[in-house]
């Protein structure tokens, strides 16, 4: 049985998930939640940041928010361990990789430098990649990181005159939704081929 390919497309708090074959037929898409209700989905932004405008509360300090971060962060791998258990579980091959949009090389992990800007508003959305390929890997799983703006060209140079069918097929053969980030997901399943 060839294994079988996982792209993703995050938000804050939930991501798509599309599994394809070997040969890009899409056999599972899904919307996976990441959050427990009553955490933020983003913590740094909404409780550490350093504008007023975004926060329900009183700024927290490093310490708080680093434990707010770390409950946030646990609560992402049991979402993300459940999801990735549970499509497992219904599939025909195993899963071989995981795709997840890139983030800078030495993005810095100390919550006080995280709470600045530039780094506040990108802070939790990488937070949640690290968390889903850390899980990942721990399934023994590739990880293959993509750019979203470059993805879809890439996929379609890499398939000739089959990327309109490939990427814009699903929709079609599965119905709605298959959006923007559901062909994001796929292209980055064919990328990391």
């Amino acid at each position: 049985m060839a294994a079988m390919r996982l792209g993703t497309a995050d938000h804050l708090g939930w991501a798509v998930a599309v599994t394809a074959t070997g040969d890009h037929r899409v056999v599972d898409r899904r919307r996976i939640e990441l959050i427990e209700p009553g955490l933020p989905v983003a913590p740094i932004h909404h409780a550490g940041g350093p504008h007023q405008l975004h926060r329900s509360g009183e700024r927290l300090s490093d310490t708080e928010l680093a434990a707010l971060v770390a409950d946030v962060r646990a609560c992402v791998v049991r979402a993300a361990s459940a999801a990735f258990e549970e499509l497992a579980a219904v599939l025909s091959a195993p899963i071989s990789s995981l795709s997840l949009r890139t983030w800078p090389a030495g993005f810095p992990a100390d919550i006080a430098v995280q709470r600045r800007v530039p780094y506040e508003s990108r802070a939790d959305a990488i937070m949640y990649r690290q968390v889903l390929a850390d899980v990942a890997r721990n399934r023994g799983w590739a990880i293959h990181l993509y750019d979203p703006k470059t993805v879809e060209a890439e996929a379609a140079r890499l398939l000739g005159k089959r990327a309109d069918e490939v990427l814009r097929g699903p929709r079609a053969m599965l119905g709605p939704p298959w959006a923007k980030d559901h062909r994001v997901a796929l292209a980055a399943t064919i990328v990391a081929a």
